[in-house]
């Protein structure tokens, strides 16, 4: 099977089962679960927060954030396109009545933070109290620049906000740019990172934040009916990606860059209007090609991928150039 839907996708290595096997376990509702407990301690020290938080998902990670640093009737700012706005079911709407307020993205996945400002409530009962500001790194495979998150920190500290980022890809960005995980954390009052795509364990996710504020988000967590119990085999499996598979992540973005140089020697696929960067590679697709009949066509070959305009793939450790090559060769022989 070769999937190019998501890097959601990726299966836990055999070095990955085996330390699973082995992992001690206990109950995390009772604080119990000595796995859990250390990749929360490491992944606090390894991101330079007081402490973390072990969840099911980044969806919950991040509404667990959201929760946390808002009350009934507060709101945060957040891109048109962020996924904790637009892909998490309403969630911070629905179950914690907070406001989201989206700006349009630019093209490079920032917000312009002028336009933040302005969007800012004013002190006065008529309004919803602005109380965050959200941003996603990466955001369609785009790295926010590390100068952009600086002076998104000196914005939202002119004004009084928490600054929260939706790190699901985070180690992409840091990947990308060659550097240590801290100087992008380091603008952030809470970061959601997801051990589960790029990272390749099977599933989990973290928060990371002050005490307070992760003391906050547990409880939240337990109300939202994410307490865990014997999850170590699942927190050894995350800690083991933090410890051996953020390198291997330039291998992604190499294949993605391959893949979109193979896609553009088709007739009638045209990534160049795309910012590539990590491992998400975009392209339009000319109107006479029938795009769900190809999916359906290669899904009979064991070539998975959506039909969506514009068209979406994803590389990631199961995913080799050799993969690649026999997806462009089916796809080819189906236009």
């Amino acid at each position: 099977m070769i999937d190019f839907r998501s890097d959601t996708v990726t299966k836990p290595t055999a070095q990955m089962r085996a330390v699973m096997n082995d992992a001690a376990v206990g109950d995390d509702v009772y604080g119990d679960d000595p796995s859990v407990n250390q990749l929360e301690q490491y992944a606090a020290e390894r991101h330079g927060f007081e402490s973390a938080l072990y969840c099911s998902s980044g969806t919950q990670a991040n509404l667990l954030a959201l929760m946390a640093h808002c009350e009934r009737g507060d709101e945060y700012i957040c891109g048109q396109q962020a996924h904790n706005y637009k892909f998490e079911g309403g969630g911070a709407a629905v179950l914690g009545s907070i406001q989201p307020q989206p700006i349009e993205n630019n093209t490079d996945g920032t917000i312009n933070l002028d336009k933040v400002v302005a969007a800012i409530k004013a002190d006065d009962f008529h309004f919803a109290k602005t109380k965050l500001l959200s941003l996603e790194n990466t955001i369609g495979g785009k790295v926010l620049p590390l100068s952009y998150l600086k002076q998104a920190r000196e914005c939202v500290n002119k004004h009084n906000l928490a600054l929260h980022l939706d790190g699901a890809r985070v180690y992409n960005a840091a990947v990308k740019l060659g550097v240590d995980i801290r100087e992008i954390t380091q603008y952030f009052d809470s970061v959601s990172i997801c051990l589960s795509k790029g990272l390749g364990a099977p599933v989990g996710s973290l928060l990371l934040g002050k005490k307070a504020l992760i003391d906050k988000a547990r409880r939240w967590r337990k109300v939202l009916g994410g307490g865990m119990r014997q999850a170590g085999m699942l927190a050894a499996a995350g800690q083991y990606a933090l410890e051996h598979h953020v390198a291997r992540l330039a291998d992604d973005h190499d294949n993605a860059a391959y893949l979109a140089q193979k896609l553009n020697s088709l007739a009638g696929f045209d990534t160049s209007s795309f910012q590539i960067d990590t491992n998400i590679v975009y392209a339009n697709v000319d109107e006479s090609i029938d795009l769900n009949a190809v999916v359906k066509a290669l899904k009979k070959q064991s070539i998975l991928f959506s039909a969506g305009k514009p068209l979406r793939l994803v590389t990631h450790l199961g995913v080799t150039k050799q993969d690649i090559d026999s997806f462009i060769s089916a796809l080819s022989a189906e236009i």
